[in-house]
């Protein structure tokens, strides 16, 4: 069970309250996305664009630092975390990242800074997951060819800061993601941690496309293509429809070969991204018309769970464990149970 940026269906994404909210949500690991600044030290966004999820827009003294970039391939306008320092970035405060769809927890804008992964390391390794164990962290490498390409590898500094405090070894609760393939095998030689490919529905890996490796996605998910990426990464994170399509009316279709094939392969398959608004969830499971109502989220994740997959990413901890809960017992499995212990 992945907090995927923390818990962030009910606090910012990408803030140690989000992070410790998932904790206490029975969340197993918390998913802090990487990316760096200008003094090369890695921060927790989701983006290395920060107009959106923080207040960077009403501090007059970074107004000429507003740009365009063009990040693998698409132009974005905005404030970039590698044109800040971090002293820079700590005078900046979170806000929520889509507001139309979650207006409750526009209430905790302004209060929180933006975390360094160090922070985030250091809140996992004082907590404790709702079954006693160590809590996990699963990283994403954000954009690691366009940090290549000024100077800021993202590589380096996570190994040695994951080294740092402990957890450079094999049965580290740690798991490294990316989208693109190239830093992962490059990781797979620096590091004896997992790593997982990330696989969207849509698309390729951006250094295939900058290298003219005409390979997308769906090459990858193909049994060959599972079989080379079980040669430098430990698992798969697949978006959802990739395991369960969406029919023409926007309901569940049936689970498609590739849990099956990836598990052939020697590989653990993690799902994205489960969230409990209507918006996100197939047709037969929203409660109304309202795009942002709440949905029966925990349907939909053990509908996938029955499917085989191993482990998801979701917004809502506290759904997701429910799920796993019913889905366990349900199963025979049994499951685990208590609290949490996160420290902000």
């Amino acid at each position: 069970m992945v907090g995927h940026r923390g818990a962030s269906g009910y606090r910012p994404e990408h803030t140690l309250a989000s992070y410790a909210l998932a904790i206490r949500q029975c969340a197993d690991y918390i998913e802090p996305d990487v990316v760096s600044t200008k003094d090369h030290v890695l921060v927790a966004r989701h983006e290395n664009e920060i107009g959106g999820t923080t207040d960077v827009a009403a501090h007059p003294e970074f107004a000429d630092r507003r740009t365009t970039k063009v990040i693998d391939g698409a132009e974005a306008t905005g404030w970039f975390t590698e044109d800040f320092t971090l002293a820079e970035l700590r005078t900046l405060r979170a806000k929520e990242r889509i507001p139309a769809t979650r207006p409750q927890n526009t209430r905790f804008d302004g209060r929180y800074r933006v975390p360094t992964l160090d922070e985030v390391l250091d809140l996992a390794q004082r907590s404790r997951t709702c079954d006693g164990r160590p809590v996990g962290v699963y990283p994403e490498t954000k954009h690691p060819t366009y940090f290549d390409s000024v100077g800021l590898s993202l590589e380096e500094p996570l190994v040695a800061a994951l080294r740092a405090h402990g957890l450079d070894h094999r049965r580290a609760p740690v798991f490294i993601q990316s989208f693109e393939t190239g830093n992962l095998r490059q990781l797979d030689r620096m590091t004896r941690v997992r790593l997982v490919q990330l696989v969207d529905a849509t698309g390729a890996p951006y250094d295939l496309v900058a290298a003219g490796d005409r390979r997308t996605y769906a090459d990858l998910v193909t049994p060959a293509g599972l079989r080379e990426v079980a040669r430098y990464a430990d698992g798969v994170g697949l978006e959802k429809s990739l395991m369960i399509p969406r029919r023409a009316d926007d309901t569940l279709g049936e689970p498609t070969p590739v849990i099956r094939d990836a598990h052939r392969a020697g590989l653990e398959v993690h799902g994205w991204t489960f969230r409990r608004e209507n918006q996100f969830l197939p047709a037969e499971l929203r409660s109304s018309a309202d795009p942002n109502g709440v949905g029966d989220l925990e349907a939909e994740i053990r509908t996938f769970l029955e499917a085989g997959m191993d482990g998801l990413f979701t917004d809502n901890p506290d759904l997701g464990a429910a799920a796993a809960r019913h889905f366990e017992k349900d199963s025979g499995r049994g499951s685990g149970g208590g609290h949490s212990a996160a420290v902000a």
